[in-house]
């Protein structure tokens, strides 16, 4: 028997920007609520959910892990998720599987560049949230300001519901608007706030924050909105009810006030989480759509057949692969036989547990909203869904951000290529962004990633969990070949040496096609000029070209071959010949079709603090970014811009340097464009001079 009902649950990913002490905030309410007898602190390398080497390392989170306490007869399920853009995929995943979220923002530095990128995650899974202003026990904190950058980025329906009792060091609790309640803390106390008055010198402006809250409650609802011009006023009942239906309708967004690191709010931030942000049948999941494309939902009925979807696959090295997943229908007990929907294979679910931080611990069973991992699953991945039998379930998977750069990685020795593949293998299938390729002309190794911070991580993880130094070359720039123009060619190859020859005549037209097309071969050969069995062949030829590009040995892509004619002979003919020929004709129709060089273009978002606009557009235009657009925020600027891939390998650095560590940057990948001719002549030529000297 399961220990909460599916209404007991609250599955709560902790989101927001680098250093706005998330992690933090999970150790503080486990503390709190007694999950954990001492506060786990992240600089000391014993918080529960930075407990990967890396993550203690270098004090930062990297994925996302779980960690689940009690409180007031709920089960709050915290998905605490990485800051850092580049380990972005991870915030995905952990919000495919979230019912709210709590978005952490920086008392002193306000909303930035990651918070909002992942607010606009939380839209996209149509996820309630409150805001959580922590570190108020910083230095020149302002809480004013730091709810106005939430305004200014999140609109005027993100409304305090607390206001914070000192500042800085002074920073002692908060009053409660919704109560007109105080609530102080001890130092270094249990993380429970003693209730008492509003403080005489903020009595006055806890008056005008509830009224403020009240209005925009009452805005939110007809019948409140009635009762508010009768009344004047609503009183707390119809104010709590009032907000907590806003927040499932995603029209409020409440805003909290913590110092987590001392405790300092913790608790009310959990009685958020209970009372305001719904359970997985309040907030039903989207499932898929139907055929008329009508939204189909999660049935959280514990009698209805059972569906899971896999959000995330770690590998142990006592436990082997390990997969997190949500119920987001039905009952999954211990032992259970789960079908996978796009395997079909059968698995069995033996050692359920619930994760806590890197821990599991045994259970039974796991009703609809529960999240739970499986250990030794034969074949599923993440993404994979698993139903039970006789259901046909599939649920949507989760759009993780595409691979931006690249490098060559080489063992330091030659005796680990393979416990390198290997080691590769495991790790790309904990992270559902790592790509692993061996590249056809080089045959280097290829590894790529987010960002160079990503691949860093990655590198470093291969020496410390599996024992392989690598070393890593310059990125290289992913460049593709396409063509402009229609062209025609015939490839012969004839070759006589005594015995048997080849023999094969292709006859082939290429033509471009719309990017994102890739390749299509069109068979238009009337009669018998090339028997059936032998036109496959060249389709391979022309496919094996054009990896290798004609340019600058880039892949070609976007465009269309048409096999019109050919020639062949009853004894020499063979499909290698026709391969070969099909190749041959390839390489001569494509200088002939105005061939272009393109190059991957990201979309980049810069935050830049205003006096260094200028510096960094300057820098922008010699990059070769075209501007998209600006947004201002409160002292600092987000300009929209796309640029090539090329010019972006030093950007980090370079930014740094211009904002003096107060700008940051995310990108994304979205598409291919010709590159400017003189610059494609540079490559070709670099690209032909390092051919030469392999």
């Amino acid at each position: 028997m399961a220990k909460y009902k599916t209404a007991d649950l609250r599955n709560v990913g902790v989101i927001g920007h680098a250093d706005t002490g998330k992690t933090t905030l999970v150790s503080a309410c486990l503390l709190t609520s007694g999950a954990q007898n001492r506060m786990g602190r992240v600089e000391d390398g014993n918080a529960v959910t930075d407990f990967d080497a890396q993550e203690v390392e270098r004090q930062i989170s990297i994925q996302a892990a779980l960690a689940h306490t009690d409180w007031k007869g709920s089960q709050i399920t915290f998905i605490d998720t990485p800051g850092y853009s580049v380990f972005r995929a991870e915030t995905k995943g952990a919000l495919r599987v979230a019912d709210g979220a709590i978005v952490a923002v920086d008392a002193l530095a306000g909303v930035d560049v990651m918070t909002e990128k992942v607010w606009q995650y939380r839209r996209e899974d149509s996820i309630p949230a409150i805001i959580l202003i922590n570190r108020l026990d910083r230095e020149n904190t302002d809480f004013t300001h730091a709810v106005e950058t939430c305004v200014d980025s999140f609109g005027r329906e993100a409304v305090p519901v607390q206001l914070p009792i000192g500042s800085g060091h002074d920073f002692k609790g908060i009053v409660d608007l919704l109560e007109m309640k105080a609530y102080t803390y001890e130092a270094d106390g249990d993380g429970k706030g003693k209730a008492g008055d509003v403080p005489d010198d903020i009595q006055e402006a806890a008056q005008e924050a509830r009224a403020a809250l009240v209005e925009m409650v009452a805005e939110s609802n007809e019948e409140l909105m009635d009762t508010f011009f009768e009344q004047g006023d609503l009183d707390d009942a119809q104010l709590m009810e009032g907000l907590c239906r806003a927040v499932h309708r995603r029209r409020l967004y409440p805003v909290y006030c913590a110092a987590a690191g001392r405790g300092i709010g913790t608790d009310r931030v959990m009685d958020a989480c209970v009372k305001l942000l719904p359970s997985p049948v309040e907030h039903p999941q989207l499932i898929h759509h139907d055929d008329d494309g009508k939204p189909v939902f999660a049935d959280t009925d514990p009698e209805a057949p059972f569906a899971a979807l896999v959000f995330k696959t770690v590998s142990d090295d006592f436990a082997g692969r390990i997969n997190f997943l949500k119920v987001f229908a039905g009952t999954l007990k211990a032992d259970d036989h789960a079908i996978n929907a796009r395997t079909d294979a059968d698995e069995r679910l033996t050692n359920l547990s619930s994760p806590q931080g890197k821990e599991l611990q045994n259970i039974d069973s796991a009703v609809a909203g529960q999240i739970c991992a499986v250990a030794k699953l034969k074949d599923t991945s993440t993404g994979d869904t698993l139903h039970a039998k006789g259901s046909s379930l599939e649920l949507e998977h989760v759009e993780y951000p595409q691979a931006a750069i690249s490098f060559a990685l080489e063992p330091e020795s030659k005796g680990d290529e393979e416990k390198i593949s290997q080691a590769l293998a495991r790790l790309t299938d904990e992270d559902p962004v790592l790509r692993v390729n061996r590249d056809p002309q080089t045959h280097e190794l290829v590894l790529s990633g987010v960002g160079q911070l990503h691949v860093e991580v990655t590198l470093a993880k291969l020496k410390g969990r599996f024992g392989v130094n690598a070393k890593l070359h310059p990125p290289k720039v992913p460049y593709r070949e396409t063509i402009r123009a229609r062209a025609e060619a015939e490839g012969r190859h004839k070759k006589q040496s005594g015995g048997r020859g080849q023999f094969g005549v292709a006859v082939i037209a290429v033509e471009p096609l719309p990017a994102g097309s890739g390749f299509q071969f069109e068979d238009k050969i009337f009669g018998g000029s090339i028997s059936q069995s032998y036109r496959p062949a060249v389709e391979k030829g022309v496919a094996e070209a054009a990896e290798r590009g004609v340019l600058a040995g880039f892949p070609l892509v976007d465009f269309k071959v048409e096999l019109f004619d050919g020639k062949e002979h009853s004894v020499d003919s063979s499909e290698m010949a026709f391969k070969i020929a099909g190749s041959m004709a390839f390489r001569e129709a494509v200088p002939r079709a105005r061939p272009v060089l393109l190059e991957p273009i990201m979309k980049v978002e810069v935050t830049v603090p205003d006096e260094s606009l200028g510096d960094v557009m300057g820098d922008l235009n010699s990059r070769r970014g075209r501007v998209q657009g600006m947004d201002p925020r409160r002292g600092r600027q987000i300009i929209h811009v796309e640029i090539p891939l090329a010019e972006l390998m030093t950007y980090a650095t370079d930014l740094t340097s211009m904002t003096g560590g107060r700008g940051s940057y995310t990108m994304e990948f979205t598409r291919y464009d010709d590159v400017p001719a003189n610059i494609a002549q540079r490559v070709i030529e670099e690209t032909k001079r390092e051919a030469e000297a392999d």
